[in-house]
């Protein structure tokens, strides 16, 4: 009723900056664009031991959860990874499985670490995509480097930003949810969370006292529990699988849970979200949708 496509369309070719968003950045829906990205050296160049070669021993980010999910609701609390600092070669031996771990490692920070982590990575992909950032008129906010096992799973959430999502190699695995689907999507106030590596080497999940309660979300959409979330099932997801050389635009406000194949690399660029009358409907909608639960 509100114009949500059945299935994620398909575009063979980059648009134009009026075309992109006049079609899709105005009426908030997404797409995969094909043959967006394929002049990138990335796609050929972004070997592991290319990889090996032009980052090799630096000291990087890395996420390490125990059980793949980072950011994410756990045993009451919203747990956040372990952030260590390891050369990026170490990491590559475990997503390669020459050394073996007990958890689960992936390279997901996400304040423009392409360009303040891998900036010997930037040529090889680009700063911006031009027609977006002629579209939207503004550069990305940030543009980030993902590369991980297949067990890293990104819980449902939404951002408020506007992203171009490149597959690079392997495949990623969407599932979506439109902003309309907010009355049907739970909400609820967790304690912060991080994991800490105790002295045995076991996970311990230390609480973040400092910090204030965070709204997130604690359904996983590929097992959801209807009895203590039964307002899901009206809601209508979208799944996809963003495959090598792909571009998925996930539009602003979106829900998104993540997948990949296991090393998968991608790189995503974050533009701003005008807060227009897109925004004020969400919020809204999230008013009346708090206002209806406390009656």
């Amino acid at each position: 009723e509100l114009g949500w496509p059945e299935s994620v369309p398909y575009l063979d070719r980059p648009p134009s900056p009026l075309e992109f968003y006049r079609e899709w950045v105005s009426p908030n829906k997404p797409c995969i664009i094909r043959n967006a990205i394929s002049h990138w050296p990335a796609l050929k160049k972004w070997t592991s031991a290319y990889l090996r070669e032009v980052v090799g021993p630096k000291i990087v980010s890395v996420a390490i959860t125990p059980n793949g999910y980072a950011d994410a609701v756990f045993q009451d609390r919203f747990v956040m990874p372990e952030e260590r600092q390891m050369p990026f070669m170490d990491f590559l031996d475990i997503v390669e499985k020459k050394v073996t771990s007990p958890n689960v490692f992936y390279v997901q920070k996400q304040c423009s670490n392409l360009t303040k982590e891998f900036p010997e990575l930037v040529r090889d992909v680009q700063p911006d995509i031009p027609w977006m950032s002629e579209a939207l008129g503004k550069k990305p906010d940030a543009v980030n480097f993902w590369l991980g096992e297949s067990a890293a799973v990104t819980s449902l959430h939404k951002d408020h930003y506007e992203n171009l999502y490149c597959v690079v190699s392997g495949e990623k695995y969407f599932l979506l949810h439109p902003p309309s689907d907010r009355p049907f999507i739970p909400y609820e106030l967790y304690q912060p969370a991080t994991y800490q590596v105790s002295e045995d080497g076991s996970f311990e999940i230390v609480d973040e006292k400092t910090t204030d309660k965070v709204p997130w979300i604690p359904l996983d959409p590929l097992k959801p529990d209807l009895e203590l979330y039964p307002e899901y099932a009206h809601a209508k997801p979208l799944q996809c699988t963003v495959k090598a050389g792909e571009m998925l635009y996930l539009p602003s406000l979106w829900f998104h849970h993540v997948q990949q194949s296991h090393g998968c690399i991608a790189v995503n660029y974050w533009y701003d979200m005008e807060y227009d009358l897109k925004y004020s409907y969400y919020q809204l909608l999230d008013c009346l949708t708090k206002a209806v639960k406390m009656l």
